[in-house]
């Protein structure tokens, strides 16, 4: 099925959802809660694990997508990227496991993340975590969602503290700045969770360091927005896809209404 995005960001949502449930499911297979993944498991350069599930799930999603939409590019933690793809309005962006540390070790915390980008910014998005049985989507202007759920970020305004979640020395630098008790959640191995747990109010805000990419966060960017939130560099500004360079400075994902409090102190902790 082909599906012109521009005019029906639900129905991409909801192929997206499809797909990533799918491919959720298949990952399943070789995921072991609480032991070693029966997965084969490889180094990437760099030292970065990859498993057959990986792979697996991204020749699933980049048939099943590419079919779906086909004159968008394609970009993946686990396909060779090329810059055929920069001339194209329409961008799939997928990390088939986000979080595959997470995956390998039995932590149930690792997603699927997928986007679609149209002019450089998402229209959908999903983040899905199969071994939890929760599911984020977002369609442009139609709102956020955890398991059909609407998700709507409530004005919090200025307090004596915060539940976050991010690399401690980070959120120290933070702290520092802010004059504010910081209560950190124990590490998300999966960034695109890690930013939903924001959109969710979970959270009050998340930070990531720099070095991410856009298949760690495109999806959870959509969601964030979509749910009241925003996902920011230092800049403030929002975030811009199908760019030459994937990588990402330090991240912050907060609601709204907090981010003006919490800019100056994100932009010092992430210069120092």
């Amino acid at each position: 099925m082909s599906l012109d995005p521009d005019r029906d960001a639900l129905a991409a949502r909801d192929l997206l959802i499809a797909a990533a449930r799918e491919a959720g499911e298949g990952a399943l297979a070789w995921f072991r809660p609480g032991r070693k993944t029966s997965a084969a498991v490889q180094a990437k350069e760099g030292g970065s694990p990859v498993t057959e599930a990986d792979l697996a799930a991204d020749a699933f999603l980049k048939r099943r997508l590419g079919a779906a939409f086909p004159d968008a590019g394609w970009l993946s933690e686990e396909t060779a990227d090329t810059t055929a793809r920069l001339g194209r309005r329409r961008l799939i962006v997928v990390d088939p496991i986000d979080g595959t540390r997470a995956f390998v070790d039995g932590d149930p915390r690792w997603t699927v993340s997928l986007a679609l980008i149209v002019d450089g910014r998402p229209i959908a998005g999903v983040v899905h975590a199969p071994a939890l049985a929760e599911t984020y989507s977002a369609a442009r202007g139609m709102g956020a969602r955890l398991n059909g759920e609407a998700l709507a970020l409530a004005a919090r305004g200025e307090r004596a503290g915060y539940r976050v979640a991010g690399p401690k020395p980070f959120l120290a630098a933070m702290a520092a700045t802010l004059g504010a008790r910081l209560d950190i959640a124990p590490f998300v191995p999966s960034l695109a969770y890690r930013m939903c747990m924001a959109a969710s109010g979970a959270l009050d805000f998340a930070v990531s360091r720099e070095n991410s990419h856009d298949w760690d966060i495109a999806a959870a960017d959509l969601v964030l927005e979509e749910a009241g939130g925003r996902l920011v560099e230092a800049s403030g500004e929002r975030l811009q896809y199908n760019r030459e360079r994937i990588r990402r400075d330090a991240l912050l994902g907060v609601a709204d209404d907090l981010a003006p409090l919490l800019l100056e102190a994100f932009g010092l902790a992430a210069a120092a």
